[in-house]
Order: C-alpha cells, then sequence, then structure tokens
C-alpha cells in the first residue's frame, strides 16, 4: 500500500516502474461474499434505475433501486444481495408493498404471484443507512485540501455494500439511469451521458445520468465532490467522442496539461482492437483519493494523472467492460489486456521506452519461480489482483500469443474475441479467447495455453556455441523450467548471432529441453544473443562459447539453412542405406515424405517448392531419428 499516495498528482509520460503496483493494490479492496444461488435468482436484469441522495460531507446513503428483469424460470420470490448494515424500508411491486426478508447480506423478496418463465416484470426497494467499510472500502467518505468527497468502488464483490443488486458476472443490466441528489455546490459523476442536472427547492442539485449499454454489477459507480469539469474531444473514424474529465479543482491546470494524453491513447485502441465500444456516449475521468483507478464503464476513477494509468483505465472498457471474465478465475482476461494495452502505448507511441517497460515486466514476472496466469484461489482477493500474475505474467501472456501467432493473426484474433456476438457485452472465459486465436491463426494453441494459463513458471534457456575459421556454426540451446508444472515450454526461440556490425537471426522450434543447431554464417560471430527482442518471459539462463572440438564432430549438419532451394543434410555414420524423410510445418503437419538413399553420409533435402516459412526436418533409418529445424526463405 506504500504506492498508494494521494497527494502524488503529477503525470508523467515516462514509464514508471512502482506505477502497475499501485493500480493492482487499488483494484484489491473489497471482503468477498458467500456463495448465492438457487430458484430465487431465476431471472435476468434489463433495465435498473438508482435513485440516491448522497452528501460527501456524511458517510451514509438513502433511496430506492427500480429492477425491471425477466424471469428465466418459474419464479415465486427474487433474490438480491445487499449488506446486513442497510436498512430496507419497504418494497414495493406494482405500486403496493409486498413482504420481505434481509438477513446477513441477503435480501429475499416474497412475490405477491408466481412469476411464469419469460414473464417481464419489475419491483422498487426503498433502503438506507450506512454502508459496512469492508477492505479498502466499496463507499468512501474523505476530504481533499478540506472538501469532503464520496466515491464506491465495487469491484469485486463490494457493490452490495451500497446498493441491492445481483452481484452475478453472467447478469449484465441491458441499461441503467443514476440519478444523484446532492448539495449545491457538489458535482455527481456516474456512467453514461448527463441528462440534466436539476436544481431542487432544498438546495439539494438531482444529477441523471444515463447509460444504454449492458453493465456488470461491479462497474456501476459514483462519486461525488466539487468537481472543476472540463471536456478533451478525440475524433475517431466513427464520429466525435467526448471525454468528460472531472477533477479537484486545486488540480485543474495539472489535469488539462496530462489528460490529452489518453487522446492518442484512444485513437490507437480504437485502431487495434476496433473504435471505442461507447461511442455513442462518452468516456471520462473522475478524479478520487487513490493512487491507482478504476475503470467504471465510461467513467473510469483515476488517482491521479499517470500516463501508464490513464492507458489502462481506458484499456478496460474495451477488455474487461465490453467483454468481461465470465469468472473471477479468468481476471487475467481483464487485468492481463489492460496492462498489455498499456504497454502497447509505449511500444507504438513512445518507443524509447519500449525496451525498458519489457525489461521490468520480465523482472517481476520471473521474481518468484511458481505461480499460474489463471487464478486458482478465487476467495483471495489478493490473489486475484496479484500484480506478477494476474497483471504481468497476464500481459507477457498476450505478449507470447503476439509472437507465436504473428501481428496479423494477433490483433484480428483479438477484434474477433471483442466482436464475437456471443461475447461483446458479454462475459467471457479462456477457452474463448484461444478458439479467436486458433481460428485467426490456423494454430493448436492447446499446448501454449497448457504451458502458459495453467502451467506455473517460466523457461531459463542456456546456449553453448562455438564457430570455426570458416564460418560453421554449432549450438545446443537447453532449456530448464522454473517450476515442475510445466517440464519443458514448446515455444519459437529467436537466436542473433552478432559481431556488432553484422547479425544473423534464426527462430528456433524447441520441442525438446535440449535442441542442436548448424549453422554456416558469413562473418565470425562475437555474440550469441537469446531472444534479443525480449518476446518470451524467461529467467537469464547464459550463454556461453567453447571451442570447436568441444562438439562431437560426427554430429549431423544442415547446410545452408536457412535456404531458398536445396539444402544438404550431413549424416552420422550410423545412418546407413535409405532413410526417410519428413518435413513437418510449424504445426507439426507433414508436408513432404520421401525416401531417400544416403550417399558418402549426404542426402539432398529439395525444399524449393515449399512456401517461405520455419519447418522441422525429421529423419530416420528405423532405429534412429535426427530432428532439427530448418528454415526455407
Amino acid at each position: 500500500m506504500i504506492f498508494l499516495l494521494p497527494g502524488f498528482l503529477f503525470g508523467q509520460s515516462c514509464f514508471d516502474k512502482a506505477l502497475l503496483h499501485s493500480i493492482a493494490a487499488q483494484e484489491a479492496h473489497a471482503a468477498l461474499p458467500k456463495a448465492r444461488s438457487g430458484p430465487d435468482r431465476a431471472y435476468d436484469l434489463t433495465y435498473q434505475r438508482l435513485d440516491l441522495h448522497v452528501d460527501p460531507a456524511i458517510r451514509a446513503i438513502a433511496g430506492t433501486v427500480t429492477h425491471h428483469f425477466i424471469a428465466s424460470a418459474e419464479l415465486l420470490s427474487i433474490g438480491f444481495d445487499l449488506s446486513g448494515s442497510l436498512q430496507v424500508s419497504g418494497v414495493h411491486y406494482h405500486g403496493s408493498p409486498i413482504g420481505y426478508q434481509h438477513q446477513e447480506d441477503r435480501l429475499n423478496i416474497d412475490l405477491p404471484v408466481v412469476l411464469a418463465a419469460g414473464t417481464l416484470d419489475s419491483l422498487s426497494i426503498t433502503y438506507s443507512g450506512e454502508p459496512p467499510e469492508t477492505g479498502f472500502g466499496s463507499f468512501v467518505r474523505s476530504e481533499h485540501q478540506g472538501s469532503p468527497i464520496l466515491w464506491t468502488l465495487s469491484e469485486p464483490y463490494g457493490a452490495k455494500d451500497w446498493w441491492p443488486c445481483k452481484q452475478d458476472l453472467y447478469d449484465k443490466a441491458d441499461s441503467v439511469e443514476i440519478l444523484l441528489t446532492v448539495p449545491d455546490g457538489q458535482r455527481a459523476a456516474s456512467n453514461g451521458l448527463l441528462i440534466d442536472e436539476t436544481p431542487m427547492d432544498n438546495g439539494n442539485v438531482r444529477y441523471h445520468w444515463r447509460h444504454r449499454y449492458p453493465i456488470v454489477y461491479y462497474l456501476i459507480a459514483f462519486s461525488v465532490t466539487n468537481y472543476a469539469a472540463y471536456t478533451d474531444t478525440i475524433e475517431l473514424p466513427e464520429g466525435t467522442l467526448e471525454v468528460l474529465n472531472y477533477v479537484f479543482p486545486e488540480d485543474l491546470g495539472i489535469a488539462q496539461g496530462e489528460t490529452p494524453e489518453v487522446l492518442a491513447q484512444a485513437e490507437l485502441f480504437s485502431e487495434l482492437f476496433g473504435t471505442y465500444p461507447f461511442i455513442a456516449e462518452k468516456y471520462g475521468h473522475a478524479q478520487f483519493m487513490w493512487g491507482g483507478g478504476m475503470e467504471h464503464q465510461t467513467m473510469s476513477f483515476i488517482g491521479g494523472y499517470w500516463y501508464e494509468l490513464m492507458a489502462h483505465e481506458l484499456a478496460h472498457q474495451w477488455f474487461g467492460n465490453t467483454v468481461t471474465c465470465g469468472s473471477w478465475e479468468d481476471i487475467w482476461l481483464n487485468e492481463g489486456f489492460a496492462t498489455y494495452l498499456a504497454m502497447l502505448c509505449y511500444e507504438r507511441l513512445q518507443p524509447g521506452s519500449w525496451r525498458g517497460v519489457l525489461e521490468e515486466r520480465q523482472r517481476i514476472g520471473t521474481s518468484e519461480p511458481g505461480g499460474s496466469v489463471r487464478c486458482t484461489d478465487t476467495t483471495s482477493v489478493s490473489r486475484l489482483f496479484n500484480t506478477r500474475l494476474s497483471y504481468v505474467k497476464g500481459a507477457y501472456l498476450l505478449h507470447m500469443l503476439r509472437w507465436v501467432c504473428g501481428d496479423d493473426a494477433f490483433f484480428a484474433g483479438c477484434r474477433n474475441y471483442l466482436e464475437d456476438p456471443q461475447l461483446r457485452f458479454g462475459v467471457a472465459r479462456t477457452p474463448d479467447l484461444q478458439r479467436h486465436m486458433e481460428l485467426a491463426s490456423g494454430m493448436d494453441l492447446n499446448g501454449f495455453f497448457a504451458d502458459w494459463y495453467v502451467g506455473e513458471g517460466y523457461p531459463n534457456f542456456d546456449v553453448r556455441w562455438a564457430q570455426a575459421a570458416d564460418g560453421s556454426v554449432r549450438m545446443t540451446l537447453s532449456q530448464t523450467t522454473s517450476h515442475p508444472s510445466v517440464p519443458l515450454f514448446e515455444m519459437p526461440v529467436p537466436i542473433r548471432f552478432s559481431n556488432g556490425a553484422e547479425e544473423f537471426n534464426v527462430v528456433l522450434e524447441q520441442t525438446t529441453n535440449v535442441l542442436e543447431y548448424r549453422t554456416m554464417l558469413p562473418f565470425q560471430a562475437t555474440t550469441v544473443i537469446v531472444d534479443p527482442e525480449l518476446w518470451i518471459l524467461r529467467g537469464p539462463g547464459s550463454v556461453t562459447r567453447i571451442p570447436m572440438g568441444a562438439f562431437d564432430e560426427h554430429r549431423p549438419l544442415l547446410y545452408p539453412n536457412p535456404t531458398s532451394g536445396n539444402s544438404v543434410l550431413f549424416l552420422d555414420d550410423a545412418l546407413q542405406g535409405t532413410v526417410h524423410v519428413h518435413v513437418l510445418d510449424r504445426l507439426g503437419r507433414s508436408v513432404r515424405t520421401e525416401a531417400t538413399p544416403v550417399q558418402d553420409r549426404e542426402i539432398t533435402i529439395d525444399l524449393r517448392t515449399l512456401a517461405a516459412g520455419m519447418y522441422i526436418l525429421e529423419v530416420s533409418d528405423g532405429s534412429e531419428v535426427i530432428r532439427m529445424p530448418v528454415v526455407k526463405e
């Protein structure tokens, strides 16, 4: 929590190593609920209206919440989540009071009639009281320079602390209206569009917000204080997007200098992942008293104007809000994507910071040997919002997925995931993302997700290499892993040979823990670098140059490799007679099979008709098998 510094408001476009910890800590705040299920939950929300009275000087709430819903099965009673610290004064059905029971955090309402499946109906709940203080607070009153402020922050389980709701990720309301009556001189921020701002006879003002997109319970929010307001605008191909900023008056100048950074970020995300999902309404920021932020739909709450924080919360409008994780086990679909999209802002908009960002993410991601991206304990909020696993390793999983699939397939798969009518404005699980990535790339990604989503740890690569005077190179690439759950991360591993003036790059498909490679270079190399562009989350490993004589001189050699036509394979003495040659593509599919006689320990491999790319060459005489990569240029 030392990173949550309410007074540290100055924006910074340079990369801040500590900021991601602050974002994660901010979001890990709420107490856990008891599991809720049963026949009284057999309904789907359609429309919700929150008519609330709050005063930022007082930690209390009062109001009426109206739920419209469709019965999904025969319904005799209906259940909502509501803290036992709040008092229900009445429930009305078609204008008449009806019975209810409110025990602990459960509000169960007896319907006067049995609703048949498919029935559209509604009821209203009137309540008041002082919300409980849970974790870091789902309902918080504080002050900034002597001015009171009141805000809500419900992720993952805190919505019930301040309003009667249905805490179910799968049940998004189709639309919501939030009416906030506050003292004159205060301004209320919330979701959607501000419909009107109405002075009341008693010296209060009522703010009427309307949001006409599906929204999950934890993304509904409000904040009230003496905000100053201003607007930035973004010109997107689909129209002009308003960015509405509610900021503390004392920080107005700072904010006006920093929030325009989000304009280029929104343009980038719209280009890569499809236009801003809530283009018919707005995007916005509401300042509150934390060092992190929260991605409330169409209006993120932020504690300051840091470049990465604004990018992270904006990214959630695509990943987390438009498509929401269908289980907290898959929280990485929210947080890993938001972290990676913020990283893309450095890559595309501030390239001078890009390598430093990758190096820092590598440092965090490999700081402990175990831990999976899949959240293995959803009863632990600290595990849900674990910086290293849900954020950093989740983001690096996406970076590696991009490397394995290629840029075109990766970004196409992401867009298709977001635009899938079964997922858009709904929820998704990790297999949904995998399916779209496989469709876009044509690859089988079962092994990748088994290693990097379910499995724990990361690989370490160790290289031993030698080069002769004629330019021939011999190398072994060995992999060990930091955790026994994954004995081998099968990955394409990029290798760079260099002498400072010239480079030779090759990608080796590591399908065994020890891979041998030979090639011929037109220069004498001085260094070998594993993964020079930091595509793979990995440990430090080692690179050792050894004398050529330290290798067994009777190992097979393929030359030239890469090749644009024929290559000659110099074979081990043990392989004699006729050998079977199989050429496999990166998916392991056979693209060429033939039987070839060995002549003077050599066979010729004809690759002229194959498309450019990486292949695996297998040569066998029935008792021994040689397997090595080959690149067709």
